[in-house]
């Protein structure tokens, strides 16, 4: 039997955003994401709500407002999965040309919708198949840009060049087309409920072009149960998926000193996924350097056992 949300999304007309919430848990927050949607200055949007196996009463909450709300809303209840698997279930779903993940605690300012829409229609038509969408900056409530502001308005980059070349730091936002997004899916690891996004950003920036702009559109606010507070617990429990993003950015063109770092993390994450030393070694296309850094690795793993769990097993 098809879902309801699934018989209205092909009835719907398309629009120019799909605005995805994915949510666990958030019924005391998720307003503020509602209420800045109902603030905003362009309207052709759609706003997807999926639902991470929740025990509170997200779905009644947005129940309530799919009757009162003048922009669509749809509800989408998955059984608890992580973040990712929620966004890749929108993305099949979603109805919009560009896609804007938009976290169940945080807002953002009334224009955010119309702003994303100006830079967009900004890239000349020609060059647009080159681009994947645009990042602007995020601000903590006392109106402060988190992390560093891009070096200049309107840099047309991608994500490991801002990195290396700009010394980006700090939470950005920003939308994507959906279209990229299906071609470079989230992946899904089973039992794992965690995957670090720049996963796929990194394999998205070898391909498209994001623009910057200097713009503070989103008030983000750190929660404690939140995934950032619980960074190193979080990957400690999916490390499958943790190891592939250090595995990865391994092969990216950055400078040695961020690779010697993010090969002590794709060790230290090896061993938390159960895999031993000559594996590793073996496995490894620069084997001098894996023997080199395979204590420390394993240290911080010592580490993160003895900080987060008792049920990891010691090699």
């Amino acid at each position: 039997m098809k879902s309801t949300f699934e018989q209205e999304v092909k009835q719907s007309d398309r629009f120019q955003f799909t605005v995805c919430t994915p949510t666990y848990n958030r019924v005391y927050t998720l307003h503020r994401v509602y209420e800045s949607l109902k603030a905003q200055t362009y309207r052709d949007f759609e706003w997807l709500v999926v639902d991470d196996g929740s025990i509170d009463n997200t779905r009644e909450l947005v129940e309530q407002w799919q009757q009162i709300a003048d922009f669509p809303i749809c509800y989408i209840y998955q059984e608890n999965a992580g973040k990712h698997v929620a966004c890749n279930h929108a993305v099949r779903l979603a109805k919009g040309e560009l896609f804007l993940c938009f976290d169940s605690d945080n807002i953002c300012v009334p224009n955010t919708l119309e702003r994303f829409k100006y830079h967009w229609d900004s890239i000349s038509e020609d060059e647009k198949d080159k681009f994947v969408g645009v990042t602007a900056l995020c601000m903590d409530k006392h109106g402060r840009v988190l992390g560093n502001p891009f070096p200049v308005d309107a840099i047309d980059s991608n994500e490991i060049e801002m990195q290396v070349k700009c010394g980006l730091a700090g939470e950005k936002w920003g939308f994507h087309r959906i279209d990229v997004l299906k071609e470079f899916p989230f992946p899904e690891i089973q039992g794992e409920k965690f995957l670090a996004e720049g996963l796929v950003w990194n394999r998205i920036s070898t391909k498209y072009k994001t623009r910057y702009v200097n713009e503070k559109l989103q008030v983000v606010e750190y929660l404690t149960d939140g995934l950032t507070v619980s960074s190193i617990e979080i990957r400690a429990k999916s490390p499958k998926g943790t190891r592939l993003y250090y595995q990865e950015y391994l092969s990216l063109n950055v400078p040695l000193t961020k690779k010697f770092r993010n090969l002590i993390n794709y060790i230290r994450f090896s061993f938390h996924a159960g895999i031993n030393p000559l594996k590793i070694l073996i496995e490894s296309k620069r084997r001098i350097l894996v023997v080199l850094f395979m204590p420390l690795g394993y240290v911080f793993y010592i580490k993160d056992v003895c900080q987060v769990s008792s049920d990891f097993k010691l090699i």
